[in-house]
């Protein structure tokens, strides 16, 4: 357990979330680090398989790793047993669901496994017992159980069938309760409660600052469509966080990014990267190819301003924030030079780069090491992020923004929006027991919500600045206030 996790914390933390809490223990190279599994299902499965004292059942936790959490390789095996053998197999697996308009034909696809649409059904009496589950989002995990529907003639073929479906998350979240528990923690107890429940441990960073920086990456999991960039060091933990953390997010490592798998395939007429995810997250965007430079940007541009995109015919709206991840130089981390320039070309247009909110310097975090990893007890992190997931439906928290920032006349409308949008995630993620204006001291808004979103955006500006001096050279963030209560 690390030196600042107390008892009287560890038994404050689980009087408010009780089921909520496991026990974590990332120094050490543990059975469960074997499996390679995200930090979502790992909780999970340590729930499962851990007593009240953090210890875990070993050998049944490996079993049911083996027996229901397969690899990508094993997909053949898994066929070979529905298909040759007529078996009903049961693991849990990333599903997502299909209704054909003109047939009324119900299918799946399980994206994880290469199995598409067009090899599988689902029989109307599993349809009518699991539709509320597979419906909930474009992606659903959970326990899926598969089996084999025969070929009846030469003109319908044999096709692997939903059996069942349970959702994967094993308890209701109450976003309530979650809220109100925020009340018995101090600010310093909070900030290191949300270090746990992304894996990290507290106690390993130098100061407060170093805390709120690893915390920011967070923005785009609480606030819908909110857009960032981050440039830091290399081994700073950027791919961890974006891609282990949430069920709900996108990583993308290098390789190719087209319009089609970011917003629509119209050969397939399937929705690309930014339907149904929290955030896509770009990782080593420096080495990320663009298959046609205009027409990604022109999509994004379009996309970044107001949610919606057009391909072809069709038209679409989507949520997810766009983050670019990138490693940068010792001798380019500085905000007054130009940091952009080994990014793909398709971010050396202003216009595009002024539709980014803010801009983390990643060089504010540590690079990882052991004394960052949690050992102790967090909240499950499977938890969390569903916790931050369902943060972004709430419109409470903007109210609450616009309540208290001043914004004075003829402030750029791109500058405010940024900034509020960024004040919002914010007070989502430090202060969730926040409802109404008057429930933040005006130096605590200050502080932690308004003058960080000014700096994040200020940046994005500055950069502007160098990319087109001459349409944004002398320009700068409107200066926003804290509005008093009583205003």
């Amino acid at each position: 357990m690390d030196e600042l996790q107390t008892a009287e914390m560890v038994e404050k933390l689980k009087d408010n979330f009780d089921d909520m809490v496991v026990f974590k223990d990332l120094k050490k190279s543990n059975f469960i680090s074997s499996f390679k599994l995200p930090s979502f299902m790992r909780d999970w499965v340590l729930k499962r398989f851990q007593d009240d004292e953090g210890n875990i059942d070993v050998d049944e936790a490996t079993e049911f790793i083996k027996t229901f959490i397969p690899k990508k390789e094993n997909w053949k095996s898994i066929k070979n047993r529905i298909v040759s053998y007529q078996e009903q197999v049961k693991f849990l697996a990333k599903i997502s669901i299909d209704i054909d308009i003109k047939t009324q034909a119900l299918s799946f696809s399980l994206p994880d496994f290469g199995l598409t649409f067009k090899d599988t059904v689902i029989p109307r009496d599993v349809w009518e017992s699991c539709s509320a589950a597979l419906l909930k989002a474009e992606e659903n995990w959970g326990i899926v159980e598969l089996g084999y529907q025969y070929p009846e003639d030469n003109k319908i073929p044999g096709k692997i069938k939903l059996c069942s479906f349970s959702d994967f998350c094993p308890y209701v979240i109450d976003l309530e309760e979650f809220k109100y528990a925020r009340e018995s923690f101090s600010l310093d107890e909070w900030i290191d409660i949300i270090l746990g429940a992304i894996d990290y441990n507290a106690a390993g960073y130098e100061s407060r600052k170093q805390k709120l920086a690893m915390i920011t990456r967070l923005l785009p999991f609480v606030e819908k469509r909110l857009n960032m960039i981050e440039l830091a060091p290399k081994g700073t933990g950027k791919s961890y966080l974006f891609g282990s953390v949430s069920r709900f997010g996108w990583l993308s490592s290098g390789g190719t990014m087209s319009r089609a798998k970011m917003f629509y395939d119209v050969a397939r007429r399937t929705e690309g990267l930014v339907f149904g995810h929290d955030y896509v997250a770009m990782d080593e965007v420096q080495t990320i190819n663009f298959t046609d430079v205009d027409e990604m940007r022109g999509a994004l541009k379009g996309y970044m301003e107001n949610g919606k995109y057009t391909v072809g015919n069709h038209e679409g709206s989507a949520d997810s924030g766009i983050v670019l991840l990138g490693n940068i130089p010792a001798n380019f981390m500085n905000e007054y030079m130009n940091m952009f320039s080994e990014l793909p070309k398709v971010f050396h247009e202003s216009a595009l780069i002024d539709r980014f909110h803010g801009f983390l310097k990643g060089w504010d975090l540590p690079r990882m090491n052991d004394d960052l990893k949690i050992c102790g007890w967090a909240l499950n992190s499977e938890y969390f992020s569903t916790i931050m997931h369902e943060l972004r439906e709430d419109p409470s928290y903007r109210a609450v923004v616009d309540a208290r920032v001043k914004v004075p006349e003829k402030s750029d409308t791109r500058d405010t929006e940024a900034i509020k949008r960024i004040c919002t995630a914010y007070l989502k993620l430090l202060f969730p027991n926040v409802q109404h204006p008057e429930d933040i001291s005006s130096r605590d808004f200050n502080i932690y919500c308004l003058k960080p979103a000014t700096e994040m955006r200020s940046i994005i500006k500055i950069q502007l600045g160098i990319l087109d001096p001459d349409e944004f050279g002398a320009k700068t963030v409107p200066p926003l206030s804290v509005k008093d209560i009583d205003e």
